[in-house]
């Protein structure tokens, strides 16, 4: 019987990558619950008066903090959370060079369809060529950015006559209160993509992120088995 073959183990996901990715899933989960309760005291973006609400009542159970102020420490704490496992992340891939694994650039634009081609539409599966595919990497900077966006506008929010020259970048603090919530809106859209996409990849891509290691990614070098 000839040996088979299997992909060599590669070790995926350095220590700053996973501590980042778990501190930041917990944080973003506790801003957005308590960002929600916070916008349900004023669920407008225009003048207090004449006030038009976006949303007429954010329910209860999908909030966080109880009241206006507690709400506000919760967010208040987490925010620190947040700025700093993006920034721990941000200088952990630069250091390491590994956020060329991550960075959507030029030469990836080609390759984005063929990979939606075959999640969304059945098509034929491209050939794995490294740690993520085009349409990961296009997803992952986007919510880098996104992550960006949230830091600058809730600085903003939070100290609005100290970072008032800041708030000029967003049309003031009310336009920097409506980029804040549609970056939200982003990375919450973003997430059942992200979970889905891990299902899809199977069992050795989950572990992955809680070991560093992938036992058999489709990319790497064959070694034989007897």
């Amino acid at each position: 019987m000839a040996p088979s073959a299997t992909p060599f183990p590669v070790y995926e996901h350095p220590w700053v990558v996973r501590f980042a990715h778990w501190t930041n899933a917990s944080a973003i989960t506790v801003l957005t619950l308590s960002g929600l309760r916070i916008f349900g005291a004023f669920p407008s973006f225009g003048p207090k008066i004449p006030q038009h609400d976006l949303i007429e009542a954010v329910p209860d159970a999908i909030t966080l903090g109880g009241w206006l102020g507690g709400a506000l420490q919760w967010h208040f704490t987490f925010m620190w959370v947040f700025a700093g496992g993006g920034l721990l992340y941000v200088v952990g891939q630069l250091a390491s060079g590994h956020y060329r694994t991550v960075v959507f650039t030029k030469r990836d634009v080609m390759g984005v369809w063929p990979v939606a081609r075959h999640y969304f539409f059945f098509g034929p599966k491209p050939a794995a060529t490294g740690t993520y595919n085009p349409l990961q990497k296009l997803a992952y900077t986007t919510v880098i950015l996104l992550g960006g966006l949230l830091l600058l506008t809730g600085m903003v929010m939070y100290k609005p006559a100290q970072l008032s020259s800041l708030g000029l970048l967003f049309g003031g603090y009310h336009g920097a209160r409506v980029v804040h919530f549609l970056a939200m809106c982003g990375i919450l859209a973003f997430i059942p993509g992200h979970l889905v996409m891990v299902a899809l990849h199977g069992w050795d891509n989950f572990v992955s992120i809680f070991t560093g290691w992938k036992r058999h990614p489709e990319y790497a070098p064959l070694e034989k088995e007897q």
